[in-house]
């Protein structure tokens, strides 16, 4: 038996900062989080190969929206959605 605390509830596991945002996948939907607040959502559209710019087509009823890049200097977290 696992020890309380040892695994990451599904919900908790979605809602932990992605450290390494060369993982990310085209697609993924994820969250962008700046001082505590959602800034932006959307699906992942390119992480660059340095793993330190993401490009975001942000989620949206009003159609397509232009896609936002984010820098990991910019202080900005990442989360899956």
């Amino acid at each position: 038996m696992k020890a309380r605390g040892a695994v990451l509830s599904r919900r908790h596991a979605h809602s932990a900062a992605v450290s390494n945002w060369k993982s990310l996948q085209a697609g993924d939907r994820v969250e962008i989080i700046k001082h505590a607040h959602v800034v932006a959502a959307g699906e992942v559209e390119e992480v660059s190969q340095s793993g330190n710019v993401l490009w975001l087509v942000p989620a949206g009823p009003s159609g397509p929206a232009e896609k936002e890049l984010f820098l990991k200097s910019d202080g900005v977290q990442v989360r899956r959605a």
